[in-house]
């Protein structure tokens, strides 16, 4: 059993992202999803970035660093884009993390500035194709972490993962979800 810390996206803490973190708590995990915007979700991706870009990202790591030190057990930081910046930060920053899933998003080292930890396990899942996701970030990254995964799947849907989205493309999402509990499994 792994306990851990499931970001949100920029669209907020849709049903979508709740079902997910329900079915890692069916497998027996303990899964904590931090409310980063209390309550507030948007029906438009162009108008989720707005408001995300208005407080900027600096904001948005602080209140998951708050969100993650509220669960000082949690081994593993996960996220769903903006959520996945998150949950990379937040890993690469708490002692003891073991693991970070990072899903539709990463960032290379240099941009967030803070060394890989030692023995900290690194999957990434994005649309080969995604508009929205940086891929010569995210192999980066998989380039300067032991053991990374990088994987990628069909398509350019961003959101493929969240089930309420638009995006949401059930067998990508189902492969993802079993290679994240695989990992999860591991720890």
């Amino acid at each position: 059993m792994a306990e851990v810390v499931l970001f949100h996206h920029a669209l907020g803490l849709t049903p979508g992202v709740a079902d997910f973190a329900q079915g890692w708590r069916d497998e027996g995990h303990v899964v904590h999803v931090p409310d980063l915007y209390g309550g507030r979700t948007f029906a438009d991706l162009d108008e989720a970035v707005e408001f995300v870009d208005a407080m900027g990202m600096e904001h948005w790591i602080a209140a998951a660093a708050a969100a993650g030190a509220a669960h000082p057990t949690a081994t593993c930081f996960a996220g769903f884009s903006l959520g996945s910046a998150c949950a990379q930060f937040v890993a690469q920053s708490t002692p003891g993390a073991r693991a970070a899933l990072l899903f539709h998003g990463a960032l290379s080292l240099a941009t967030v500035e803070l060394a890989w930890p030692e023995g900290l396990r690194l999957q990434v899942h994005t649309a080969e194709a995604d508009p929205w996701v940086e891929l010569d970030e995210a192999q980066n990254l998989i380039e300067s972490v032991d053991g990374a995964e990088l994987f990628l799947y069909p398509g350019s849907r961003h959101l493929f993962a969240d089930a309420s989205w638009g995006d949401y493309d059930e067998p990508s999402a189902r492969l993802l979800n079993e290679r994240a509990l695989a990992l999860l499994a591991s720890l």
